[in-house]
């Protein structure tokens, strides 16, 4: 296996991230001008004309609601993934442990601090979200700080510290925000 090294892993994710952001509206375009061709069957008029007009009429509206949805989640990823996980900000007198933790392996690497939040519940689970060094976070369940010794937790909080380091995060987040829009179209 050959060996990639951090800044290629970081600027692969970049590249890819903005491959995801670029596809995104042309796979929306598609959608729809399929779905024009393919409901216009039965009218009178040449399925491709009708689904050609169609789109030139729509396309300015497919593009504002791709930017207002892409702004949405731009300003408010972190908000919504705090109200789906039940996360909350863990302040450093609420539990030393977990915050040392995080503060001293940031320390030891080099990194900004991200925050730290504790998710309500008794399941072992973490993870790390975020787009931009600002609102990076690192959030760990309850059960995981009641059920983990210091070495296991300081394991599961480096890892995802190394999510945030290799901007794994911000490929996740765009993800997710397209996983979004896609369900969202098909509940509509």
């Amino acid at each position: 296996m050959k060996y990639v090294g951090l800044q290629t892993q970081i600027w692969r994710n970049n590249i890819n991230s903005l491959i995801l952001l670029i596809l995104f509206p042309v796979v929306l375009y598609a959608l729809f001008w399929l779905f024009v061709y393919f409901t216009s069957g039965n009218s009178e008029y040449d399925p491709v004309d009708t689904a050609n007009t169609s789109f030139i009429y729509m396309f300015p509206w497919i593009t504002v609601g791709v930017a207002i949805w892409f702004l949405v989640a731009w300003l408010s990823h972190t908000s919504m993934i705090n109200k789906a996980t039940g996360s909350r900000p863990l302040e450093r007198k609420e539990n030393k442990r977990v915050y040392n933790l995080v503060e001293n392996l940031c320390i030891t690497s080099g990194m900004k601090m991200p925050k730290v939040n504790v998710i309500e519940d008794d399941s072992l689970n973490a993870f790390a979200s975020g787009i931009s060094q600002g609102n990076y976070t690192v959030s760990v369940s309850r059960g995981m700080i009641n059920k983990l010794d210091d070495q296991e937790l300081e394991g599961v909080i480096a890892h995802e510290l190394t999510h945030i380091r290799n901007r794994d995060v911000r490929l996740l987040i765009v993800s997710i925000i397209f996983v979004g829009i896609f369900a969202f179209l098909a509940e509509m």
